[in-house]
């Protein structure tokens, strides 16, 4: 299994509301995929400019495909302009 730890840095304030709208959609949308086994979106308890998007996948196979997915395409280069994105990948 891989799980992905996506941390969103919100640098304009302004910028909050269009990225949790943003990553909601993603999120939505992603758990249909195969492979899924859970993916959701947290925010901080003490900072307003920090959420995450904690991912896990089946394979790498899977996780392959649902980055080539249409709305991967279309919603992550949204979330990179709106926020500064890391990401942390595990495989166990």
């Amino acid at each position: 299994m891989i799980r992905l730890n996506v941390t969103l840095l919100i640098e304009q304030i302004e910028n909050r509301q269009p990225l949790v709208e943003a990553a909601t959609e993603l999120v939505a949308l992603s758990l249909r995929d195969k492979g899924c086994i859970s993916y959701d979106i947290y925010g901080s308890l003490t900072s307003d400019n920090r959420l995450m998007i904690v991912e896990t996948w089946d394979s790498k196979e899977n996780l392959d495909a649902h980055m080539a997915a249409p709305h991967f395409q279309r919603l992550v280069p949204q979330l990179q302009q709106l926020s500064t994105m890391t990401l942390e990948e595990f495989t166990f």
